[in-house]
């Protein structure tokens, strides 16, 4: 009957209730006409709010107004001066309502009924009365108004605005939720600090979001009993299967950063045994800031991997790039992109936007077109390779700043294909900063990696290479040549997330080269964020390297990424493959020989190395560009001659960090004076190896 009375819809559930209790259709259509007609009148009442909230003032000060004096003469007022109160009662009216005008406090409607609101009313009130009474004291009328009736008045009047605001506030989130449609999701906050406190009070008065918080979770047992936010601590999180069975739990709301990465993994893989939804909402310091909004969104591998907030100093950066001609190579990549988005902020004057993908350079323009206001977004296709074309290039746009994120970064495909690594990574390079120079650019921002740090893949040590030769150029001109020098980013394009996600999406076996292998992860904003400060810290030739935090398990990575997925871990097999060629273990943001100091930006630190000498490190450039078309052994075997401490280690036989640590002292072939490696010296090093 249902099925034919719906067109074989499924029916909504207030139209099933309205069928289950009364046996009719006709009354289920006129509950729904009448949740309609309601938020019809809402919708009319929220257009009118001003003409209303005045006309709601109007009428509630004329009626406190004779009922202050029926109060204070017990429903006996004399008719002298009841008269006198009647012929006052158009005059009283405008004083009050000029008094809430004036202060702004009839505009306090809105959202919320705050402490701070009844503030307002009360000053509010308080002004209206005093006038009263300094208007009573001339005699306007037959006799003067009683001062007990004023104050009378004065209270009422807080009390009944007052009523009705909560009133307001009442219809507007527990009503609304009665006639929606949706049914809220019943919910647990994890914590009892400032952001959960703020995430409750905003859920409740957001109700179109879908939540009905039911509870808190919080560690500390001394709290457990007492509310908080008109909310009861209804236990901790290790309780969590019997609250959520007892509350009827839908979802777990987690505020970030205040949950640390490793409680918010335990309550994800609690949650998923017992079939309850994990979300989490950003921070304070982001919703203050407009960068997010406040919407729960489902838990990422960023939120179990969380790193501290980077706090760059606006100022500064915006005196580097306002105004200015920005270059960024790669921008069609993932941190060339987000630098681009990021850069934009700042108001350029010019941005250009230099890759060799057409595809996703026309799409990133098309992006970036929508956030600019005055700058002028260049799409520039281009190879790094190419002199004449950066060349005419340069003198087109005059690039004031150049951000260099162009590169080879794939480690086994470097080591299948060296050659074009060297190519692109190292003579690319090269070319950008040989222009760049020429061309009097005031400073350049190399992007690095750790894998150049004692280097044992191809792409490691073309990183390496390429670091060199930019701090040798700074010997012989004015610009200031930069490198910054960071780990894995999550989420770019090759990392390890995307490989896993589609994997388990899949239903294949996640594949991890080793259970011991770590890596340094930041995220790509921040990435680019610390690129942008780096940027005004190097006055020339400086390795900048990121503050990274602690090493990942690529293992525990894994893991996490099949928890978020809703699987158990033992529900998705994990293979591991062995190291590909070119892979660490472990990777090290310092070489043994270079010295980690602090620069004015607590995130960011300064290696302190011996740069090359730029005549020598020439010519051995020239002279791996004489075989960089040989085959792989050839050209690999000259890298070695020229990069210190790259020795094309075989997968896994690597050495401990502490016996690199004991090479690094007594190797006798990285020179105290250039860090140029001499090549026969290298070959025997290798050999001992």
């Amino acid at each position: 009957m249902l099925y034919h009375l719906t067109n074989g819809a499924a029916p909504s559930l207030s139209t099933t209730l309205a069928i289950g209790s009364n046996g009719s259709w006709e009354l289920a259509d006129r509950g729904l006409w009448w949740k309609e007609q309601y938020a019809r009148l809402l919708r009319l009442g929220f257009r009118l709010r001003i003409v209303l909230i005045i006309a709601a003032h109007v009428v509630a000060f004329a009626a406190i107004y004779p009922l202050a004096f029926l109060v204070r003469f017990d429903l006996n007022v004399p008719p002298l001066v009841w008269r006198s109160a009647m012929a006052c009662l158009p005059l009283v009216v405008g004083i009050k309502m000029a008094a809430f005008m004036a202060l702004q406090s009839h505009r306090g409607w809105r959202r919320y009924a705050t402490f701070a609101d009844l503030i307002k009313l009360a000053q509010a009130a308080t002004l209206g009365s005093a006038t009263l009474l300094v208007l009573s004291r001339f005699s306007l009328t037959e006799s003067a108004t009683p001062r007990s009736v004023i104050l009378i008045d004065w209270a009422a009047t807080f009390i009944v605005i007052g009523g009705i605001r909560a009133g307001t506030r009442v219809v507007r989130e527990d009503i609304c939720r009665l006639i929606a449609t949706r049914q809220p999701r019943r919910s647990l906050v994890v914590g009892t600090g400032d952001a959960s406190v703020a995430l409750i009070r905003e859920l409740h008065d957001l109700p179109r979001l879908g939540f009905k918080v039911v509870g808190i979770l919080d560690s500390d047992r001394s709290l457990r009993g007492t509310y908080l936010a008109g909310l009861k601590v209804v236990g901790s999180p290790d309780q969590l299967r019997r609250i959520a069975s007892q509350y009827r739990i839908e979802t777990l709301l987690i505020p970030t950063p205040a949950v640390s990465p490793r409680e918010v993994r335990s309550l994800v893989t609690a949650c998923n045994e017992i079939g309850v939804k994990v979300q989490v909402v950003p921070g304070i310091d982001e919703l203050v800031s407009g960068a997010v909004t406040l919407r729960p969104r489902d838990v990422n591998i960023q939120d179990l991997l969380h790193r501290d907030p980077v706090h760059l100093d606006g100022e500064t950066v915006g005196r580097f790039l306002r105004g200015r001609a920005i270059l960024i190579t790669g921008a069609a990549g993932s941190i060339g992109s987000e630098l681009c988005r990021q850069v934009l902020a700042f108001q350029p004057g010019r941005l250009i936007l230099l890759d060799h993908c057409e595809n996703g350079l026309f799409h990133l323009k098309r992006e970036l077109d929508a956030l600019a206001s005055d700058a002028e977004v260049i799409p520039l296709i281009a190879s790094i390779r190419d002199a004449s074309r950066l060349r005419s290039a340069f003198e087109e746009f005059r690039p004031d700043v150049i951000l260099h994120a162009a590169a080879h970064k794939h480690v086994p495909l470097m080591e299948a294909n060296p050659g074009e690594a060297i190519k692109n990574n190292v003579f690319g390079t090269r070319t950008l900063v040989d222009e760049a120079v020429r061309s009097r650019v005031e400073a350049f921002v190399m992007i690095s990696t750790d894998k150049a740090v004692r280097p044992t893949s191809v792409m490691g040590a073309c990183k390496r290479l390429a670091e060199m030769y930019v701090q040798a150029q700074t010997q012989r001109c004015s610009s200031r040549l930069v490198t910054v020098r960071f780990g894995n980013v999550l989420g770019s394009n090759g990392s390890v997330v995307p490989l896993f996600q589609e994997q388990i999406r899949r239903g294949q076996p996640v594949t991890v080269t080793h259970p011991e292998m770590t890596r340094y992860f930041m995220t790509i904003p921040e990435a680019a964020q610390l690129v942008l400060q780096a940027g005004t810290l190097g006055q020339g030739g400086e390795i900048l390297v990121l503050d990274m935090g602690k090493p990942v398990k690529v293992l525990d990575l894994a893991n996490d990424l099949i928890r978020l997925s809703g699987q158990a871990e033992d529900e998705v097999e994990i293979v591991f493959t062995g190291l590909r060629p070119g892979e660490k273990l472990f990777e090290e943001l310092y070489d043994a020989q270079e010295k980690q100091l602090r620069t004015p930006h607590p995130k960011i630190f300064r290696a302190q190395n011996h740069p090359c000498d730029p005549n020598r490190l020439e010519a051995q450039l020239d002279g791996l560009a004489a075989v960089v078309d040989s085959p792989a052994e050839e050209v690999i075997d000259a890298l070695k001659g020229i990069v210190p401490g790259y020795r094309g280690l075989q997968p896994g036989k690597e050495p401990s960090p502490a016996k690199l640590a004991g090479l690094a002292a007594a190797d006798p072939v990285i020179m105290a004076s250039d860090g140029c490696r001499d090549g026969e010296a290298a070959r025997s090093l290798q050999l001992a190896w």
